[in-house]
């Protein structure tokens, strides 16, 4: 086999280069973290102290909904499916006084999708304890659930103490794992993901006149960059008294999406957390920009194959395939180059990863991704490979 660099694009625009400077050293905060990756590129945009260990708080009820919709997806689950309501989500447990609650009481049961909006819109801890308790059988053994489905999307450094939030010493994720949940809940759960603009929630089975009085006034969601910021449509807020402020956001401008992570954040409220996150989200559409090269499905390149039915195999790729790159530097100095091994041995199955797709900048690489086979080669036969063999010993191909 033979290693073949083959280049795509090559974008050389002449004139003085401009070299870049990262952007994260431009954008100031007074969060603690801070983390700003595009969504289709999965280029960082801004990154501090992402991968310092912090308390969620309310944010980790991502991952509860994480797992309860990988229940909905295998059909465990449906959306007007009832939930009972355990003493441990009770409005009445001291430990929901002071915490966020969509006001439950022991022995009703509520849909599923009234405990997702609950959890969303409210950032109901009663919720995720039903939500627990159903998929689980308590609140202890569902961390573990949380666990495995944290390290199986890629997050090997996040802990979780219970499904709430609620200050736990065990309660630990980085900025950069919320942003690989959130991506995560985009991606995997296209269905259910509209539910996170969710602006307002009326739940209407409560069982106490306290619960019906209090519900009157808690019908809206705490994530207010919902209401500041066109092409908001998610994700969840979270407030400790030792944490801060913290946030998990999605936007959609232009066509572009981004993702956005704060914690640690201490300003007034919820609203002044909304007017921060508004301004990481606006420094990222505002300094960077996107190109797509590649859709999954398109047409690259054609590589030989050896002992195949067909002699070549069409590759693509099974992402979008961008980069993203400062305003400042655009497109200057960028080549796409593809990297395989010829001929690739038959057989072939769709999807095989045949070698991979590479974006330069000046000779620095800035993307990568892997070149997947778009069809099946299946392998010619015994007497077929000798008659291939003895072609390409008197010289042929």
């Amino acid at each position: 086999m033979v290693k073949k660099l083959f280049t795509l694009f090559l974008i050389m625009i002449t004139g003085v280069a401009v070299a870049a400077k990262p952007a994260s050293t431009e954008f100031t905060t007074k969060a603690k973290s801070a983390f700003l990756i595009d969504y289709t590129s999965g280029a960082e945009i801004v990154a501090k102290n992402a991968d310092t260990l912090m308390p969620p708080s309310s944010m980790i009820k991502l991952m509860t909904l994480a797992v309860l919709f990988d229940e909905i997806k295998a059909g465990n689950l449906t959306m007007d499916d009832r939930l009972p309501v355990s003493e441990n989500a009770d409005y009445q447990n001291p430990k929901w006084y002071p915490a966020s609650k969509i006001c439950l009481s022991a022995g009703q049961s509520i849909t599923v999708r009234d405990a997702i909006l609950g959890l969303i819109v409210l950032s109901g801890g009663d919720a995720s304890v039903v939500v627990a308790e159903k998929l689980a059988g308590d609140e202890n053994a569902f961390t573990a659930k949380m666990t495995a489905k944290a390290r199986a999307i890629g997050m090997p450094l996040s802990t979780f103490g219970n499904a709430s939030g609620l200050p736990n010493p065990n309660n630990l994720m980085t900025s950069r794992e919320l942003a690989t949940l959130g991506i995560h809940l985009i991606s995997d759960y296209p269905e259910i993901y509209p539910m996170f603009a969710t602006k307002r929630f009326e739940f209407n089975e409560y069982q106490s006149e306290w619960c019906r009085e209090w519900g009157r006034t808690h019908t809206v969601n705490y994530n207010k960059l919902l209401f500041i910021m066109s092409g908001a449509d998610g994700m969840k807020t979270g407030h400790t008294d030792n944490g801060g402020y913290g946030m998990v956001a999605s936007s959609i401008v232009g066509g572009r999406r981004l993702v956005g992570v704060i914690n640690g954040f201490n300003g007034r409220g919820h609203d002044a957390l909304a007017n921060e996150m508004k301004k990481l989200l606006n420094y990222g559409y505002s300094t960077t920009m996107n190109k797509v090269f590649y859709n999954p499905g398109d047409d690259i390149l054609e590589i030989p194959v050896w002992y195949g039915r067909q002699k070549t195999v069409m590759v693509t790729v099974d992402a979008p395939f961008a980069i993203t790159l400062p305003k400042s530097t655009g497109m200057s100095g960028v080549r796409i180059l593809a990297r395989y091994n010829e001929p690739a041995p038959a057989p072939i199955a769709v999807g095989d990863k045949l070698g991979e797709i590479i974006a330069e900048q000046d000779g620095r690489v800035i993307a990568r991704a892997e070149l997947v086979a778009k069809s099946k080669v299946s392998k010619i036969q015994f007497f077929g490979r000798v008659i291939k063999n003895i072609i390409v010993i008197f010289g042929g191909k």
